[in-house]
């Protein structure tokens, strides 16, 4: 298969320039000083208009991602019974949706896929595989849509984490787990849990949301992206293990392979999230090759 690679198209009025730096189109990446609303990226705490929804949105996600919800949700969604549709379909549907949980981004999904598809090409442009895997690891959050029951954002976003054991501080608001019926399990309370030191994160249940959701539909659909493509998908909001370095015990050798890419990719996930904006149509035909590519032309969701 030939594949057109044209040369990356990045816009804001018109003019390829950004705000804040995000992307150098004479050099590599750069990251930015603020994001979108002019603060610190991730920043929970700086007073802003998201700030007490932000907070909401996780009191409820942290009281009710159990270890028996996560694992019922799997078994549901794992049917791949939704839909079928193309990855570009499921591109456009993200449209409709604004994660409440980010308090770095008020854009529609879509910007961002390319926002950070575009990012990691510029500086990693042999690397197909981690451009599509950009562009695609947001797509489990189509379970918010209405044709696949409109599920509550507390299940489908958020940073997501280890269930069956003790929750690890370094938890984003980790103060409402008080209230979740294993904060108190004697099973689930410990630093191991059910789990054996480096057992592997393939054995362990993490918080259900559109990173598990995401990767059963490439799994079950027989993508041929590299296994990083797959653990990228999967892990991408794991932040307490690739950001503060929680959980590690957990992990075998492969995951520490694994995680080296997780941690390139995450650097663009983040920063990505400022002004850019980029035409869409006329970066769509490189990214249509990619999935034609790692991907069948329909999938089951």
């Amino acid at each position: 298969m030939t594949v057109i690679v044209p040369e990356p198209v990045l816009v804001e009025n018109d003019q390829e320039v950004v705000d804040g730096g995000a992307l150098d189109l004479d050099g590599g990446f750069v990251v930015p000083d603020s994001n979108a609303f002019g603060h610190s990226f991730r920043d929970y705490e700086k007073e802003s208009q998201r700030k007490a929804a932000v907070e909401e949105f996780y009191r409820i996600n942290h009281l009710n991602q159990t270890y028996e919800f996560a694992k019922k949700k799997k078994e549901e969604y794992k049917k791949l019974s939704k839909a079928e549709m193309s990855i570009w379909e499921c591109c456009e549907l993200l449209n409709e949706f604004v994660d409440e949980s980010d308090p770095d981004l008020d854009d529609p999904q879509i910007e961002h896929l390319l926002q950070t598809a575009e990012a990691i090409r510029r500086d990693y442009p042999d690397h197909d595989w981690l451009h599509l895997t950009a562009l695609i690891h947001d797509l489990g959050k189509v379970l918010l849509h209405p044709s696949f029951g409109g599920e509550p954002q507390w299940c489908v976003v958020g940073d997501t984490f280890p269930l069956g054991c003790a929750f690890d501080e370094s938890i984003v608001h980790h103060q409402f787990f008080k209230e979740n019926p294993d904060y108190k399990n004697p099973a689930y309370k410990t630093k191991l849990g059910i789990y054996s030191e480096k057992c592997g994160l393939d054995k362990v249940t993490i918080s259900w949301g559109h990173d598990e959701y995401m990767y059963l539909v490439m799994k079950e659909n027989k993508t041929t992206l590299p296994a990083a493509a797959l653990f990228i998908v999967r892990f991408h909001s794991f932040y307490s293990l690739h950001r503060s370095g929680a959980y590690t015990y957990l992990m075998d050798d492969d995951d520490k392979e694994m995680l080296k890419w997780l941690q390139i990719f995450n650097k663009y996930d983040l920063y990505s999230k400022s002004k850019v904006r980029v035409d869409v149509e006329k970066v769509k035909p490189y990214y249509m090759s990619l999935i034609n590519k790692y991907f069948p032309e329909k999938l089951r969701w």
